[in-house]
């Protein structure tokens, strides 16, 4: 299963503006970007900087947000009917990071924002 292009945000322009102008909120190992979606649906969006780290563990982390992404960040946030892009930038911590933790990160972020807007 792959994340649907329709809830991807690819644009390079799409990015630089969550980074200007969406809500930041860190987490232990990431930064999370929130604006709201010129869609109707919820979007996602990964970003791995280098961070002088090689490819294979640059893709690794990239591999893990975007399966969190897409089995456990989009589902709640289409649950909670967030019609919201969510851009998620990994900090030079998440290199050493489990897949648990960056996991547990993302569920309290979208639980903490959303929760309340049932």
């Amino acid at each position: 299963n792959r994340l649907p292009r329709t809830r991807r945000i690819t644009s390079s322009n799409e990015i630089r503006a969550l980074f200007q102008r969406g809500k930041r909120s860190r987490t232990a190992h990431l930064d999370v970007f929130d604006f709201a979606s010129p869609v109707a649906h919820p979007r996602v969006g990964v970003v791995v900087p280098k961070h002088r780290r090689n490819s294979v563990e640059r893709n690794k982390v990239k591999r893990r947000l975007r399966e969190l992404l897409r089995l456990e960040v989009l589902p709640r946030l289409s649950a909670h009917q967030a019609t919201v892009d969510v851009l998620v930038r990994a900090r030079r911590e998440a290199y050493n990071a489990t897949f648990d933790q960056l996991h547990e990160e993302l569920i309290d972020f979208v639980e903490r924002k959303w929760s309340h807007a049932r």
